[in-house]
């Protein structure tokens, strides 16, 4: 057992995030830290901060995120792992950089990386990567001995992130009126990217229509709409859509939205939805605004009952797989044989990101990975 849970070489896990405004006097500076070097104005910027004042300007994404640091934490306290756990975020305090010169200080010189993004894509993967290469050379330039940093799997099909997920859909469609609960449909939503960015997403063995990311997706939500039936003996139909929208009208993005699909479900004469939002770890602005606000108000408009299922969080089984994650890597690392969890057609994500893996328009340079400017 003790070799099981051996997470040498790692010294230290950084919990890898996007961040967000904790107060309505920071919206402003973090959008535009979110969209720095796109030459947004500041007026169009405080009317999409409008979706952070309706919620005090307060992202719930910072307080999530420590509610899983104190999760993390409990649970290698429980399994005896002493690895302290860290926090730097891409778009605001604690600030990533920030966050590295604190371990370097510490002593740090092995580090293993979760990210909270689940799924294979450019704004999911490759830019952290290259967000930590840039803090890195950052350190770097400033004379500081720098840690090895090395990015956790994909972690889509990990039972520990699908089963309360599988939990939250059956709570929510238990949650619906009886007289419409076995014709309820499922709509498994996620994060709308770039048609471009999803057909170059994952390894390029991947690449094509939707690519990984897509792909991901639909073993996700295939694995949880059988879950579902197997514990129900009730066929709930589903389908994959898409939130959240940004960026210029004439790019063509993926399709269709939530509310567009609630639309055509009432056409269709369906009785209920449940909205399930698999591409998110925690219920972030994009979840409480774009589907518990918007999207409810598009149902209440039609007259659709819906539901929207729990997102992972801080969930006590994501935290232990999180722990199967670094101690599964680190064994990895030490040249040992290694079983690693992973349900569904796609089986394990790979430890290094290969070459030409979710590439950007313009590549930066980037760590953790196959082509990595830190070894």
């Amino acid at each position: 057992m003790a070799e099981q849970l051996d997470t040498s070489p790692y010294d230290a896990l950084l919990l890898l995030s996007f961040g967000g405004p904790e107060g309505p006097d920071d919206v402003v500076p973090f959008l535009e830290n979110v969209t720095r070097g796109r030459g947004i104005p500041t007026e169009r910027l405080k009317e999409v901060g409008q979706h952070y004042f309706l919620f005090g300007g307060v992202s719930p994404i910072n307080g999530q995120n420590r509610a899983l640091l104190d999760a993390l934490r409990e649970d290698f306290a429980e399994h005896g792992l002493d690895l302290p756990v860290y926090w730097g975020n891409r778009n605001w305090a604690p600030y990533l950089t920030d966050t590295l010169r604190e371990m370097a200080a510490d002593g740090r010189r092995r580090v293993a990386v979760l990210a909270t993004s689940a799924y294979a894509s450019y704004s999911g993967c490759r830019q952290y990567r290259e967000n930590l290469a840039e803090a890195l050379a950052t350190l770097t330039a400033e004379g500081i001995d720098v840690p090895r940093v090395d990015k956790l799997r994909h972690y889509f099909n990990h039972p520990g992130f699908l089963r309360p997920m599988i939990e939250g859909v059956l709570a929510s469609l238990a949650d619906l009126p009886e007289d419409v609960r076995a014709g309820a449909h499922i709509a498994f939503t996620t994060h709308s990217i770039p048609v471009a960015a999803a057909d170059t997403s994952g390894p390029v063995e991947a690449h094509g229509e939707g690519g990984a990311y897509v792909a991901q997706h639909l073993d996700v939500a295939r694995l949880i709409a059988d879950a579902v039936r197997e514990e129900t003996g009730a066929e709930h139909p589903w389908r994959l859509v898409y939130q959240s929208r940004s960026g210029a009208p004439h790019i063509p993005w993926l399709e269709p939205d939530i509310c567009d699909h609630l639309e055509e479900l009432h056409g269709q004469g369906v009785p209920a939805v449940v909205m399930a939002p698999i591409g998110f770890v925690s219920d972030h602005m994009e979840v409480l605004y774009d589907l518990d606000t918007e999207a409810t108000a598009k149902a209440a408009e039609l007259g659709l009952p819906v539901r929207r299922s729990a997102t992972v969080g801080a969930d006590p089984r994501f935290a232990a797989a999180v722990r199967d994650l670094v101690v599964e890597r680190a064994a990895a690392e030490r040249g040992r044989e290694v079983t690693r969890c992973a349900l569904g057609a796609l089986g394990p994500g790979h430890d290094l990101c290969p070459v030409g893996c979710c590439p950007a328009r313009a590549p930066k340079p980037a760590a953790a990975g196959a082509d990595s400017v830190y070894a």
